[in-house]
């Protein structure tokens, strides 16, 4: 398990860690059923409060990312794909979000963008 935090980020530190597990099931390198380290372990390799580390915890939970045994210790759960999805629809929507805003401060036409959308997505290998 890697992590890294960064104290000078506007991010919260227990979004960071979540994210960064998040980050990991979804490309693979955390898989289905694989125990995933302590609260009391991660908060102690990486110095942060447990109530920190149990608030990523948590949410991960929450979203179906990992789930709890009782006296066993928390695992990635099942692949849901529909989560995988979802995800990524959020990372698009974010960087779709940052394209309107540069169009719109630079005055670019939407049209124009939609036209480079059109050219690059129909320019990609789709094997």
């Amino acid at each position: 398990m890697h992590l890294i935090i960064s104290n000078n980020s506007n991010v919260p530190i227990y979004e960071q860690i979540k994210n960064a597990f998040i980050n990991q099931i979804i490309s693979g390198e955390l898989v289905e059923d694989e125990p995933i380290p302590s609260i009391r372990n991660l908060a102690q390799d990486i110095k942060i409060s447990i109530m920190t580390i149990k608030k990523a915890y948590d949410e991960l939970e929450e979203e179906g990312y990992i789930v709890t045994k009782q006296g066993k210790g928390s695992y990635v759960a099942s692949k849901n794909t529909e989560l995988v999805q979802e995800k990524a629809r959020k990372d698009i929507e974010k960087h779709l979000n940052d394209v309107i805003d540069i169009s719109l401060k630079f005055k670019i036409d939407k049209r124009d963008i939609l036209d480079l959308f059109e050219y690059l997505y129909g320019s990609e290998d789709k094997t």
